[in-house]
């Protein structure tokens, strides 16, 4: 399978992006969002929301992509929130089965990450010892697998 969406996805990060953002905004062609309102509205959840090291800002944007294709409007039943919750939690679940956790601390672990709000500078020596990008690669290449296998769903949803 090819990957467009994980290949845009490595290209904003390593241009600078947060990780959620990279996610989310790689997705506008399909979730019809203008690119720059969709770096805006994502830039909150890099370094895990903020940079607070909770739920990997790629996974974020995984739920959020996912809740603009296949999410609840105002008409809805009770099964029809639990289907979406188990979606989400079907994306998390494949997220962790690539490396064990959705949570960014634990993601970086053994590497020296704090909680502060200024994030680190993107030089050389930053692309070159963290494995930020490759959780990047990994939650667009979920999305795009899951996009496939749900089309009938997206197209409704995509018509409302």
């Amino acid at each position: 399978m090819d990957y467009p969406h994980a290949e845009k996805a490595c290209e904003l990060f390593a241009g600078g992006m947060n990780c959620a953002q990279s996610v989310f905004a790689a997705f506008s062609d399909i979730t019809g969002l203008d690119g720059e309102f969709a770096l805006k509205i994502s830039s909150s959840f890099g370094g895990g929301m903020g940079r607070m090291r909770e739920v990997c800002g790629t996974c974020s944007a995984m739920f959020m992509v996912a809740g603009i294709l296949y999410g609840l409007g105002e008409n809805f039943t009770h099964e029809d929130k639990t289907a979406h919750y188990k979606r989400i939690q079907e994306l998390a679940s494949r997220f962790r089965e690539k490396h064990d956790t959705i949570i960014c601390r634990e993601l970086l672990k053994g590497l020296s990450v704090t909680s502060t709000p200024e994030p680190e500078k993107r030089t050389a020596q930053y692309y070159k010892v963290r494995p930020c990008i490759k959780f990047v690669r990994t939650a667009a290449e979920i999305l795009e697998e899951y996009i496939a296998e749900n089309p009938q769903m997206h197209a409704v949803n995509a018509k409302s």
